[in-house]
């Protein structure tokens, strides 16, 4: 079967799946006419694998199905967490109850009128979406995975539109590439936490840290053989990350004889465990990080092209920390402070104008793992004060007077000025009245210096 426009994720989107194609044409036009992207399956099984590929946001289901039963249908479909809306000619309460027992959203019998149909599958939709908008909101307001807090340059700020996008799909596979240090990491945290995975595990592992045959027990699990302690199994990460999301790290460190038993579970969702028989099937989304040149390695026949290719579906690049804007590296200064002292009682301490005129100005080799360690240190020096001053710094960014002035644009006037605005509304969450009372400013004018110095985004 197919579906009436043309393919893509939609936000307006429902998967119909029936037996009787009249059924399908009728509802499907209707639908169709009322606005929504409209997929159509004659079976359980391709409606299943048609939900993976596309994840509409209502599912309607009629439970007599040939091959798979629409009730096993309905359980899988809700392990994906898919909001599903059943429909069948028999309409009596027992199924009724099972079918709501095993997650359906409403229970509809046929005929169905038309009007009555749209307005269910209209209702879900909105559930679905407020849901959804539930989760990105308890993302934003949590600091560890605050978008804003990447930076406000053009070029941090299409990689927070990137995570978002990935978010909304939190089915797509992503590459994060990079120098070490550069915080791949951070971004696949924050990936998974602002997508519909994010109450489920996160799994980090290091590629280039262990060995092929131990890589492959921990990611795939591992069964001993019969009459060995009984048969006793150990579940790999895969396993343990169910409905969650899967970090590798390193990926350019994974050996050849790993690389087509990962490609097999990005494709088919499914994978044996060492010494095992049978198929498991898991739902993950799969981040891969590296520092390495991926294409490259491609060409130089060390890494499998059409594994390159499914890994790299939406790469996003994080630039060294000394590629970075001043007013980034101020953003990220911040949020590491904040991460250190998070916990910590009392007041979180700030920086003296010279200190973080050399930390802002300092090339920092070791990217954000570098930046991390130096504040870490200043605040175990600065024990007690309320600033970190430059005699909290490593010598090297002490004496980082003459490198800022050669390589770094000395502040004019106006860009000290929309710095400390800046750094105030961010300090008081954007509320305007505290900002414009801690600069010492009116209200009116602390809105006029915010669309003069373009602040509002």
């Amino acid at each position: 079967m197919g579906f009436t426009r043309s393919a893509g994720r939609m936000d307006q989107s429902i998967l119909l799946i029936d037996d009787d194609p009249a059924i399908l044409r009728a509802l499907g036009t209707y639908l169709e006419r009322s606005g929504y992207q409209v997929f159509t399956e004659a079976s359980g099984e391709a409606a299943l694998d048609r939900y993976q590929q596309y994840t509409p946001e209502v599912v309607l289901l009629d439970l007599q199905l040939p091959g798979m039963s629409g009730f096993e249908v309905l359980e899988r479909l809700k392990q994906q967490k898919a909001a599903v809306i059943v429909l069948t000619g028999h309409g009596d309460v027992e199924t009724a109850v099972q079918a709501m027992q095993l997650g359906a959203e409403n229970f509809l019998t046929k005929p169905v009128e038309l009007p009555h149909l749209l307005l269910s599958v209209d209702r879900v939709r909105d559930k679905v979406r407020m849901l959804r908008g539930v989760g990105m909101l308890l993302a934003r307001t949590n600091p560890d995975v605050d978008l804003e807090s990447l930076g406000a340059s053009p070029q941090m700020k299409e990689i927070a539109r990137q995570i978002e996008l990935l978010a909304a799909s939190d089915d797509t596979t992503a590459l994060i590439t990079g120098e070490s240090g550069t915080g791949k990491g951070y971004i696949a945290r924050m990936i998974h936490a602002v997508s519909n995975r994010a109450r489920e595990p996160f799994v980090d592992v290091n590629c280039g840290s262990l060995d092929a045959t131990f890589l492959n027990s921990e990611l795939f699990g591992a069964e001993k053989e019969t009459g060995q302690d009984g048969g006793e199994t150990n579940p790999g990460l895969f396993e343990l990350a169910d409905r969650g999301t899967v970090l590798l790290d390193s990926i350019g460190d994974l050996t050849p004889e790993l690389q087509p038993k990962l490609l097999g579970v990005l494709e088919s969702k499914s994978f044996r465990r060492v010494g095992g028989t049978r198929e498991i099937s898991v739902n993950v989304r799969l981040i891969a990080a590296t520092s390495a040149n991926l294409a490259e390695a491609v060409e130089a026949g060390t890494f499998r092209d059409d594994l390159f290719y499914r890994l790299n579906v939406l790469p996003i690049h994080l630039p060294p920390v000394r590629e970075r804007t001043q007013e980034d590296r101020l953003a990220l200064l911040e949020r590491l402070l904040a991460e250190l002292w998070k916990g910590a009682p009392g007041t979180q301490p700030g920086f003296e104008t010279m200190a973080l005129d050399r930390l802002v100005a300092y090339g920092w080799p070791g990217n954000v793992r570098e930046m991390r360690n130096v504040l870490e240190r200043a605040l175990i020096l600065g024990h007690g004060r309320s600033q970190i001053g430059v005699e909290h710094l490593p010598v090297e960014i002490r004496r980082n007077v003459v490198t800022m002035k050669s390589k770094y644009e000395v502040l004019s006037l106006k860009d000290v000025e929309r710095r400390q605005i800046a750094l105030a509304l961010r300090h008081h969450n954007g509320n305007r009245t505290h900002t414009a009372r801690d600069l010492g400013i009116s209200r009116a004018t602390l809105i006029k210096k915010i669309k003069t110095y373009d602040l509002d985004g």
